[in-house]
């Protein structure tokens, strides 16, 4: 599991670039001071000393990689489309925002962490506390454009990590319902200024088409087999929507 924010490169990152260092590179990749790699000790043979250069090496990667998923990707879905539909261009901007603090914070304590196995060597409080000074980072200016990107390979990763969340089982999960109710608000294609929105996803016409027909079936955008399983089956009576 490697966690590290790389937004898009910018053509002000390949001139700084030049003009700090007398590189002329077309693709420097520009990241934030935090990274974590956690690899599971799963070798054939001997490996190099990989905890000297700050990796944790441990014995089952799974809790970690759905810590991630639960905590840093939905958080990142849940900044991404509330933002750009409030007209937010950066995700610092929208992580600023004392009603998106609010959000995530209660999305990621009564929703998220009830739902996560034990993480060995993690303190889970800490670690949202970082989450939200990251997100807030106003250097590295990560777009709400790049984390609405793609959606359709991302929502259904964060939905369906580990198994059901314990909102599936009849728990209130009102956050995670905002996140997917906001991706199908913001697949409408137009933001709440009237401005249109540019919808990136290799499956733009499908998921706009459904996204269409919403305000005559509240649960079309939710019927997609491909894109959300089982939960489709039981979005008309479950607490998630």
């Amino acid at each position: 599991m490697v966690d590290r924010i790389t937004p898009v490169t910018t053509d002000e990152d390949r001139a700084e670039i030049a003009a700090r260092f007398g590189i002329d590179d077309e693709w420097p990749v520009v990241c934030e001071p935090f990274t974590q790699w956690v690899l599971e000790d799963s070798f054939n043979l001997s490996r190099p000393p990989l905890e000297d250069v700050g990796v944790q090496v441990v014995a089952d990667v799974a809790p970690y990689e759905l810590m991630k998923l639960r905590l840093l990707n939905a958080s990142h879905q849940g900044l991404g489309y509330f933002g750009h539909l409030c007209g937010y261009t950066y995700v610092h901007e929208a992580a600023q925002d004392p009603l998106f603090r609010r959000f995530l914070r209660g999305y990621m304590d009564q929703e998220a962490t009830p739902s996560l196995d034990p993480v060995p060597g993690v303190d889970l409080a800490a670690y949202k506390e970082d989450l939200i000074e990251r997100f807030s980072n106003p250097e590295i200016r990560d777009t709400i454009a790049r984390l609405c990107a793609e959606s359709s390979d991302r929502i259904p990763k964060v939905a369906s990590a580990g198994g059901p969340l314990p909102a599936f089982g009849g728990r209130p999960n009102r956050a995670l319902g905002g996140n997917l109710a906001s991706w199908a608000r913001y697949a409408e294609g137009v933001d709440e200024q009237g401005h249109l929105i540019e919808v990136v996803d290799r499956r733009r016409d499908e998921v706009m088409a459904r996204a269409a027909r919403q305000a005559s079936d509240p649960t079309a955008f939710l019927q997609s087999p491909d894109l959300f399983g089982g939960l489709r089956r039981t979005s008309a009576s479950s607490s998630l929507i």
